[in-house]
């Protein structure tokens, strides 16, 4: 009886999370604020800013969809994993990965967003590399890499425990 109460209570706790994965959907509404600032930013300079500036305006704009995508990515398959599957009607739209991604493969998904998000950081960095300490390059690539070699070797790790 003890068991069959605690085991139920455990369970129940996975609830805990939702308003977590609720959050993460705040935060991608302050994300879609700070793009569109980013943007009507842009608009009134647009024909006197520099081709170089226009590039990084533009590579933080990717960063921050690419951000965002990741935002999705946890909140819904997160939540669908861990808490309660979505019950979306056959009238809605339904993203086609909704309920196919495991934890697995939403931890590569997550390892391969962070390494697209590290690069468009560097190749920001790079265009303005003028104005960075090439210490400071030599650190930035160093974490991008670490970045890279984690992506790879959690890939090379999901494949190998799949097969046996």
């Amino acid at each position: 009886m003890i068991e069959k109460s605690l085991e139920r209570s455990m369970y129940a706790m996975r609830w805990v999370l939702a308003p977590i994965y609720l959050g993460l959907s705040l935060a991608l509404v302050a994300l879609g604020v700070k793009f569109f600032q980013e943007v009507l930013h842009l608009v009134p300079i647009i024909f006197s800013v520099t081709e170089t500036d226009l590039v990084l305006v533009v590579l933080s704009l990717i960063d921050m969809a690419l951000v965002g995508g990741l935002i999705v990515m946890v909140m819904f398959s997160g939540y669908e994993n861990f808490v309660s599957q979505l019950d979306v009607s056959e009238n809605t739209e339904k993203l086609s990965w909704l309920g196919k991604l495991d934890t697995s493969s939403l931890k590569n998904k997550v390892a391969a967003s962070i390494v697209a998000i590290s690069s468009i950081h560097l190749l920001k960095i790079f265009m303005n590399a003028v104005n960075i300490a090439d210490n400071k390059l030599l650190w930035y690539v160093i974490i991008h890499l670490t970045f890279v070699a984690s992506a790879v070797a959690m890939g090379l790790l999901d494949t190998k425990t799949r097969h046996h």
